[in-house]
C-alpha cells in the first residue's frame, strides 16, 4: 500500500510527465507505409501524448508500417485529428464494434480480437502506449523479414517450455489466486486446436509481433469455451486473462522471437536504464526515479532532429 506521501509524489511525478508529453506535437509527422506492416494499439483521450511518444519513436527506428487504432470510446474529434496530422491518417477503429463471441468482454480481449483480424493479411505489431523506442530494433526488423513472432518478456527469467512444465510448477495453486496463474496450471487441460507439443511463455502484449497468417480468432474462442469451463466464467474475465491468451498464440506458431530482455525491457522500478532499445513503463513502476519522463524526453529530442 503507498503511503499518503508516496501517492502525492507519484501524482507530481505524473503530472509533470503529462505536461513534458505534450511537446510530442512539436515533432515532424511520421509519414506511414503500408508495406503490409500494421502498428496496432487501444488507446483513449488520457494517453493521446504518451501514445504518439510510443508510436513515433518506434516508426523512427523501424522505418516500416502504418497505423491502427483501436478508439476505447473516448477519443474526441479534436484527438483524431492530431492522430490524422501525427500518423498519416491511421485507421481508427471503435471498441463498441468488435464482436467478442466466446471471449470476455473488456480487459483488452476486443484489442486482441481486432490484432488477430489485421493479421490475416499483415505482419502486426501490438504496441502499448507506455513504451519507448530509444535504440535500433534490429531484432523486430529481422522477426518481420523471417515472419517470426515476438514478444517482450514478462522479466529476465522467462523461457519457453511445455505446458506441463507449467502445471508442475503450480499444482496445488489456490482458487482466488489471479486467474494468470489458475490457467497456466490448467494449460495442459486445454486442446482448443492448438498445435502439439503446446508450449507457453510469459511473455507481455505491451510489445509483441504477430505474422501474418497463423492462429485466428476460431482459437481464442475455443480456448476461451474450455477456459470458463475449467475456471468458470468469472474467473477467466478477470484482467489478465487477455495476455494469457496472447501468450499462448505466440508461443504456438513456429520460432517465437524472445527479444532480449537487456534491449527490451519490462520497468520494475530499476535505478537506471542502461543500454535499452524499448523501454516498457507499467503501471506498478510507470513514474518511479523518473525515468519515463526522462526517457520520453530523449525520444522527443531524436525525433526532434
Amino acid at each position: 500500500m503507498e503511503s499518503l506521501a508516496q501517492r502525492v509524489i507519484r501524482k507530481l511525478r505524473e503530472r509533470r510527465f503529462a505536461a513534458a508529453a505534450r511537446a510530442i506535437v512539436a515533432t515532424p509527422p511520421v509519414v506511414a507505409a503500408d508495406d503490409g506492416v500494421v502498428i496496432f494499439s487501444m488507446i483513449g483521450t488520457r494517453v493521446l501524448h504518451p501514445y504518439l511518444i510510443a508510436a513515433k519513436s518506434l516508426h523512427a527506428r523501424l522505418r516500416r508500417g502504418r497505423f491502427v487504432i483501436l478508439d476505447d470510446g473516448t477519443l474526441t474529434g479534436a484527438d483524431k485529428a492530431v492522430l490524422a496530422e501525427h500518423l498519416d491518417g491511421p485507421e481508427i477503429r471503435s471498441l463498441c464494434d468488435v464482436d467478442t463471441g466466446d471471449c470476455p468482454r473488456g480487459g483488452c480481449w476486443e484489442r486482441l480480437l481486432t490484432l488477430l483480424e489485421l493479421r490475416r493479411k499483415s505482419y502486426v505489431i501490438q504496441l502499448d502506449s507506455d513504451t519507448v523506442t530509444l535504440g535500433a530494433v534490429a531484432e523486430v526488423a529481422q522477426a518481420i523479414a523471417a515472419g517470426r513472432n515476438f514478444t517482450l518478456m514478462g522479466d529476465a527469467s522467462v523461457a519457453l517450455r511445455p505446458v506441463e512444465a507449467f502445471a508442475a510448477d503450480l499444482a496445488g495453486i489456490p482458487e482466488g489466486a489471479h486467474v494468470q496463474g489458475r490457467i497456466e496450471a490448467v494449460l495442459h487441460r486445454i486442446d482448443a486446436g492448438l498445435p502439439t507439443p503446446r508450449r507457453y511463455v510469459r511473455g507481455c502484449a505491451g510489445f509483441a509481433g504477430f505474422a501474418p497468417g497463423g492462429l485466428g480468432r476460431e482459437v481464442a474462442d475455443a480456448f476461451s469455451r474450455e477456459a470458463m469451463a475449467l475456471l468458470g466464467a468469472a474467473k477467466w474475465a478477470e484482467w489478465g486473462s487477455e495476455q494469457v491468451m496472447s501468450n499462448v498464440i505466440v508461443a504456438n506458431e513456429g520460432d517465437l522471437l524472445l527479444l532480449p530482455y537487456e534491449r527490451y525491457m519490462n520497468y520494475w522500478n530499476e535505478p537506471a536504464l542502461g543500454g535499452v532499445s524499448l523501454a516498457h513503463f507499467l503501471g506498478t513502476c510507470r513514474y518511479h526515479r523518473g525515468l519515463y519522463l526522462r526517457a520520453a524526453r530523449e525520444a522527443m529530442a531524436a525525433l526532434a532532429g
